[in-house]
């Protein structure tokens, strides 16, 4: 072979810029002018103009899981839509674990006789703190934050 070649950092240097904004434009819009990124500041980032600096702007109230009622002492309640479980391992004693099990994947079927039970393959988690009563899950469910505010349960 006769001649140089350019090598790898000087290819990536001049032409790899052009090979990447060129697969940076959608589908269909090949002729258009490509979008400018956004802005670091945009306002939507910019605090409120309201008098206080923004502190009378309330975050969106947290929707209810359930009311404290809904929870059995010793036991729990698992809300399939939002992947969580909550127990009440003792009276007043509230907590929130995720419902997906850490074997395979599969969503908790049922909270009975004080463990949160699998369906798929028979892991069983304690109600307490979620630790692995029964295998063949791995590790306990990860905890989920819950917060009571009266005789509300809610996510986060």
């Amino acid at each position: 072979m006769s001649g140089t070649h350019p090598t790898r950092r000087t290819v990536l240097a001049t032409g790899g810029a052009v090979a990447l904004s060129a697969g940076c434009t959608k589908y269909g819009d090949e002729g258009a002018e490509p979008e400018p990124p956004p802005a670091a500041s945009s306002s939507a980032a910019a605090p409120s103009s309201s008098s206080d600096g923004g502190k009378s702007q309330k975050p969106p109230a947290a929707e209810e899981l359930a009311k404290t009622t809904d929870i059995p002492v010793g036991g729990g309640k698992i809300f399939k839509d939002k992947k969580v479980v909550v127990t009440q391992p003792e009276e007043g004693d509230f907590k929130g674990f995720s419902a997906v099990c850490t074997h395979s994947g599969c969503t908790v079927g049922e909270v009975a006789d004080g463990t949160i039970n699998c369906p798929c393959h028979g892991s069983k988690y304690r109600v307490a703190d979620a630790s692995v009563a029964d295998g063949p899950a791995p590790r306990p469910l990860p905890p989920q934050k819950i917060t009571v505010t009266g005789k509300s349960i809610t996510l986060g």
